[in-house]
């Protein structure tokens, strides 16, 4: 877990219950969930191996040993899993360095959060060298803290990121407004007692109690997440 401003505590606006945000990375605020796809088929490709679509919905969302072992057993492949681990990485890289889309209304949301002082963290199951580059075009002053794949024991989707995000800030779990993409980071999410906002990026969630889901971000705004919370009264 790295600190990148100074804790903000868990100061809100009078009234709310809203404690902190907890943002997802990879396909919730950067649209790179089929990034990490493309570089899976290029890698795999140069082994001799063709990946089945099908096993994108596998993959999605979850760290990078799960999803990395998952392809190395259904192909076959001759390669070990740190191997692996390097080159998707350095593929990754590679693509975020030409190009790095953030998903509408990511921008906006992050201001309004940092305007209003609401403690904000960044929880992905990226490893830090990635997420670090990505912070370079996020900004990383939108973020108390950030928490990535490769610095916790159990990462998404075990809820260990999220409580060590929510302990960082100050924050009780259940006063944290979780947004994600993937079933993985939802249930993560969940586990750890967060309030979710799921944004489907590559495959449907469906609605749960103490889960909201909406088809972009940018139907999400400060006001929106202190009604999740309001709603738990």
């Amino acid at each position: 877990m790295t600190t990148t401003v100074p804790a903000l505590g868990t100061r809100t606006a009078e009234g709310s219950a809203l404690q902190a945000v907890l943002l997802d990375m990879d396909g919730t605020l950067v649209d790179t969930e089929g990034f990490w796809w493309d570089v899976e088929v290029e890698v795999f490709a140069a082994l001799g191996h063709t990946l089945d679509d099908s096993w994108r919905h596998v993959v999605v969302g979850g760290p990078m040993s799960r999803s990395a072992g998952f392809l190395i057993e259904a192909t076959g492949a001759d390669i070990t899993l740190a191997e692996l681990t390097v080159l998707l990485n350095q593929g990754f890289e590679d693509r975020i360095d030409r190009s790095l889309p953030v998903m509408p209304g990511a921008a906006r949301l992050l201001a309004e959060l940092a305007a209003h002082e609401i403690p904000t963290a960044l929880v992905s199951a990226s490893h830090r060298r990635i997420i670090d580059r990505v912070l370079t075009s996020l900004g990383p002053q939108h973020f108390a803290l950030t928490v990535a794949g490769d610095e916790v024991p159990r990462t998404k989707p075990h809820p260990d990121p999220y409580l060590l995000a929510a302990a960082g800030l100050g924050a009780d779990p259940a006063r944290c407004a979780v947004v994600e993409d993937t079933a993985t980071g939802v249930a993560a999410a969940e586990a750890a007692g967060c309030r979710v906002v799921a944004v489907p990026s590559v495959a449907p969630i469906a609605p749960a109690a103490r889960r909201t889901v909406v088809s972009s971000l940018e139907q999400v705004d400060l006001a929106f997440l202190r009604g999740l919370m309001t709603e738990m009264r």
